[in-house]
């Protein structure tokens, strides 16, 4: 199909976007984008399949796959009870971190970078497991702890060993600074016929200057000596688990992500690390999707250097290419140039700032432009290129729920 003609042939039109962080879920992207093609285009037929790379939404991408929803009740990251769920279908469990103890849960939004804790997403992967599900992939994006991942094998069963007596039991990552060793006697047995696999899209280790303090520590509100004491109480903690296991996992590629949550699962439970948006993609079947479609249309609240770095977008667009269908994005905002955009493999990128270039009046009305900006992602006046109509002169402002942090 060439682009100077236009799309005016195109009849199926797959929906994959990612959440439009702040203002709608993917599947309610899907919903407006749905309802103002059908206005232009009756005779357009969409299939919506909302995607998400690990972190917030993964959840309900799953749902919207034909997954059924299982309801947990789990603790957030500072330990008040939630109201979470997994996702399950014929024994494959989708477990998203965000929801039980990410940074959406922390109370009133206040950080805690000592004291947060992933101890609620090893609650719901225990309820999983002990519900018989025996493949369970644990999406670890937009974490609000850096506790290497102890509150999360300790809900599993696993029993911390401080160095001296304790008034209370502590969480997070402070806790790791007082450890003396780590007892697995009691992990729960069944993790050992299930299959874990670990959806994240960063590769920094646990410790160093691109570790899980470092570089994310910063994010979830830590202050410098905060990090320095949390890089500390890191590698007590890897050292710790080498001792019990004999290995050590604190240099490996992803070990970092979530704030060390994937070196707890690599080093306590057997995981297998994956990249999330592709694992993701697999899981809802984006391959079978795009038989036979004339278009795809992806996006996300702002594309930007991290939507090419593993994010929903980017792996929308080249499973796309791969099957020979034209990809466009749709996006609040876009501050990638042509050529970056073009490498990726978007045709076209039409944004929100078009029709409404107040960043706050976007993210109020976000339905209703992406309603009116539908047509024009199949209009015959498509440029023969990428169309990006915002002038980039800010580096962005926000970071996703999906890093792997």
């Amino acid at each position: 199909m060439s682009r100077r003609a236009g799309l005016a042939g195109v009849t199926r039109v797959v929906l994959a976007p990612d959440k439009f962080k702040g203002s709608l879920s993917a599947a309610e992207v899907c919903a407006a984008l749905t309802e103002g093609l059908r206005v232009a285009r009756p005779d357009v037929r969409t299939v919506s399949l909302p995607v998400a790379d690990g972190g917030e939404g993964t959840v309900e991408a799953a749902l919207s796959a034909g997954y059924r929803r299982v309801a947990v009740t789990a603790e957030g990251p500072t330990g008040e009870l939630v109201d979470t769920a997994y996702a399950e279908r014929d024994g494959t469990t989708i477990v998203e971190l965000a929801d039980a103890c990410g940074l959406r849960r922390l109370p009133g939004g206040r950080p805690a970078p000592l004291t947060a804790s992933s101890y609620g997403a090893g609650q719901v992967v225990a309820a999983a497991v002990r519900a018989g599900c025996r493949r369970v992939v644990l999406g670890i994006g937009g974490s609000a702890s850096t506790d290497g991942g102890a509150g999360l094998v300790e809900a599993l069963g696993a029993i911390l060993l401080p160095a001296g007596p304790v008034e209370q039991r502590l969480r997070g990552g402070r806790a790791l600074a007082a450890l003396d060793g780590v007892d697995l006697s009691g992990l729960e047995p069944r993790l050992r016929d299930t299959e874990l696999v670990v959806a994240c899209d960063v590769d920094s280790p646990l410790l160093g200057p691109h570790g899980a303090a470092a570089v994310y520590g910063p994010q979830k509100g830590a202050t410098p000596d905060d990090v320095a004491f949390l890089e500390r109480a890191l590698a007590r903690w890897a050292t710790v688990v080498a001792v019990e296991t004999g290995t050590d996992h604190r240099w490996a590629p992803g070990a970092g992500a979530a704030g060390g949550v994937g070196f707890a699962a690599l080093s306590l439970l057997g995981a297998r690390l994956c990249p999330g948006i592709d694992l993701i993609l697999d899981l809802v079947g984006i391959d079978d999707a795009l038989r036979g479609a004339d278009l795809v249309v992806t996006g996300e609240g702002s594309l930007d250097e991290q939507t090419l770095r593993g994010k929903a977008p980017a792996g929308v667009a080249a499973r796309a290419r791969a099957a020979g269908v034209p990809v466009v994005a749709v996006a609040g905002r876009s501050l990638l140039d042509p050529a970056a955009l073009t490498g990726a493999g978007f045709s076209t990128v039409r944004t929100l700032a078009e029709l409404e270039p107040d960043e706050r009046v976007s993210l109020s009305q976000a339905a209703d432009l992406l309603r009116r900006l539908a047509p024009r992602l199949i209009d015959r006046s498509w440029p023969d290129g990428p169309a990006c109509s915002v002038a980039a002169t800010r580096p962005a402002d926000r970071t996703e729920a999906g890093d792997g942090r």
